[in-house]
């Protein structure tokens, strides 16, 4: 699975964490939008296998409305991420210290 692919699969992981816990929906419309929005993005990026995390972007690709829902979902998932999905939270926490 290339970098892109890993990417498009923990954003999806993330946002079903936070739809399920704060919306009690597997996937509702907001969150399945953001989803279509995020891979969206991941597949006009620019450094393509290259690409830093969100975090350390230096281009902001979101529209400013869609990197604040982002970044709550990230902030809700994130911290969840090790006991749902341990192996691709590993990876994100190894990336980021490079």
């Amino acid at each position: 699975m290339n970098r892109i692919q890993e990417e498009k699969k923990t954003v999806e992981q993330m946002l079903r964490i936070y739809c399920r816990k704060v919306h009690h929906n597997d996937l509702c419309g907001e969150c399945q939008a953001l989803l279509v929005y995020a891979h969206q993005r991941l597949d006009a990026c620019n450094f393509g296998e290259e690409k830093p995390s969100c975090k350390k972007c230096p281009v902001h690709c979101y529209k400013p409305d869609m990197r604040e829902k982002i970044r709550r979902v990230m902030r809700f998932a994130g911290p969840r991420m090790i006991l749902y999905h341990p192996t691709a939270a590993i990876k994100h926490l190894l990336r980021e210290r490079k």
